[in-house]
C-alpha cells in the first residue's frame, strides 16, 4: 500500500530549511481571523500570511490537507452553477517567499506540465511520476514561476534533491499569495499538466483516497 511505503521512506526537503522553519497555519472555514481579510485580494491575503510568519518566527507556513475553505468562492473554477461547489483541499500548501526554489523529494521523471490560467487556478504546474518499491504514483507542484516550465521535457529525469522549479508570484500563479501547492496522486485519470486540487462534499472520500496526505512525504510535526 502506497501510504505505508511513504510513511517508512526518508525523503529530501521540498524547500530549503529544517523543521524549525515551519509553522502550521489554519485557512479553514472556522478561522475567524480570516473574516477580516479580503482573501480575494492577493495583496491583502499576502499581508495576512506574512504577518502570521513574522509572529511565529517562521519561514514557511504549511497546511490545508482535507481542509474546508472559503478562499475559492471568488473563482468559477470551483463554483460553476451547474456543478457541486468544490472547497475541500486535496494537497498541502507551503506559503513562503516568491521565487523560493523547489526540490524533488524523491527520484522521478517529468510526466507533464502546463500553465493553468485563470484566477484561482494553478498557473504554472509540474507533475512528476515516481516508482517506489513497485508503486507508481505522482506528485503535483502548482503555483510556480513561468520559468519553471519553459525548458522542461516530458520524460526528463529528476533526481532526488534536485532543484527543478520555483514558487511563483501573483497574478501569474493564479492570483494567490506566493505558495507551493503540493499534492500526491495515485491515479491521474488520464489528465496531463493539471489535476483537481480541491473537491466537493460528495467526492471527498473518493478523492482523499486517491490523494493521500502529502505530509507522508514532508514529515513535518504538528
Amino acid at each position: 500500500m502506497l501510504e505505508s511505503i511513504l510513511q517508512k521512506t526518508k525523503f529530501s526537503s521540498l524547500l530549503e530549511g529544517d523543521s524549525t522553519d515551519y509553522v502550521w497555519i489554519d485557512i479553514s472555514l472556522t478561522n475567524e481571523q480570516l473574516e477580516n481579510v479580503d482573501v480575494s485580494n492577493a495583496s491583502q491575503f499576502s499581508e495576512y500570511i506574512n504577518l502570521f510568519l513574522k509572529e511565529n518566527n517562521a519561514k514557511i507556513a504549511m497546511g490545508g490537507y482535507n481542509e474546508a475553505r472559503n478562499i475559492y468562492k471568488r473563482s468559477e473554477n470551483f463554483n460553476s452553477s451547474d456543478l457541486e461547489e468544490r472547497f475541500i483541499h486535496l494537497g498541502i500548501d507551503l506559503w513562503t517567499k516568491a521565487y523560493t526554489a523547489v526540490s524533488a523529494p524523491l527520484k522521478g521523471k517529468v510526466h507533464s506540465f502546463g500553465n493553468n490560467l485563470g484566477v484561482g487556478n494553478y498557473g504554472p504546474t509540474i507533475i512528476l511520476e515516481h516508482n517506489l518499491k513497485g508503486e507508481k504514483f505522482y506528485t503535483l507542484y502548482g503555483h510556480l514561476t513561468k520559468d519553471s516550465i519553459e525548458d522542461l521535457i516530458i520524460g526528463e529525469a529528476i533526481d532526488k534533491g534536485e532543484m527543478f522549479a520555483a514558487i511563483g508570484n501573483f497574478p501569474a500563479n493564479g492570483d494567490y499569495p506566493p505558495h507551493l501547492h503540493f499534492q500526491i496522486i495515485k491515479d491521474l485519470k488520464g489528465m496531463s499538466g493539471d489535476f483537481p486540487g480541491v473537491t466537493s462534499n460528495t467526492k471527498q472520500e473518493e478523492d482523499l483516497a486517491n490523494c493521500p496526505d502529502p505530509n507522508l512525504i514532508l514529515k513535518i510535526s504538528k
